[in-house]
């Protein structure tokens, strides 16, 4: 395979800039093959926080777009060998699917299908205050082998503004995925100057 491919998906939590940005990012560095789904909720979400046209701006970025219907998709199966995948926002409903195995969608099927075949899987869970269903459901996905990263600030940068935080938060996790050195990475932290 000449170039990583990386699944992406946008659940309908809070945060769908997040996703976007994660497209945005992957698409600048060039060689990574995104393939993209995004749930019914997400379509909502993404119109109702970015704007009505975030949703196809999303699609124009994605090498590859997925129906969420579409359960027998390429990234439906363990023989489409991937870099791995994120899932920006990732919805309580959504992480809840992944931990308990209710495949009825291609997002969660290809989560699933990251976790059986031990590739990475980052999960940017979107919610608060956290009762303890969610956390045993963040539990559970963890022992299975996903990565869970809420989406928190690294306020240690001194974000200008919201689009600093979403585009840190989006470089973290596509960092976590390990793409290699022409993949975009995070903001290192160099300790503090003295």
């Amino acid at each position: 395979m000449s170039q990583s491919r990386v699944i992406v998906g946008i659940s309908g939590a809070s945060g769908a800039a997040i996703g976007l940005r994660v497209l945005e990012r992957l698409a600048e560095a060039g060689r990574i093959e995104t393939h993209l789904v995004i749930s019914p909720a997400a379509e909502r979400t993404l119109a109702a926080e970015i704007g009505p046209e975030a949703p196809a701006r999303a699609r124009d970025l994605a090498a590859h777009c997925h129906d969420h219907r579409d359960i027998g998709a390429s990234i439906a199966s363990g023989s489409f060998r991937t870099a791995g995948m994120i899932v920006a926002p990732c919805s309580m409903r959504t992480l809840s699917a992944i931990a308990y195995g209710q495949l009825g969608d291609l997002l969660v099927r290809a989560a699933d299908v990251q976790l059986k075949e031990r590739r990475r899987l980052v999960l940017l869970a979107r919610e608060s205050p956290l009762h303890l269903g969610h956390l045993r459901a963040m539990a559970q996905v963890t022992e299975y082998g996903a990565i869970v990263a809420p989406p928190v600030p690294a306020f240690y940068l001194r974000p200008g503004d919201i689009a600093a935080i979403v585009d840190q938060i989006a470089l973290r996790a596509i960092g976590l995925l390990d793409l290699g050195p022409d993949a975009p990475a995070p903001v290192e932290w160099r300790g503090e100057e003295s």
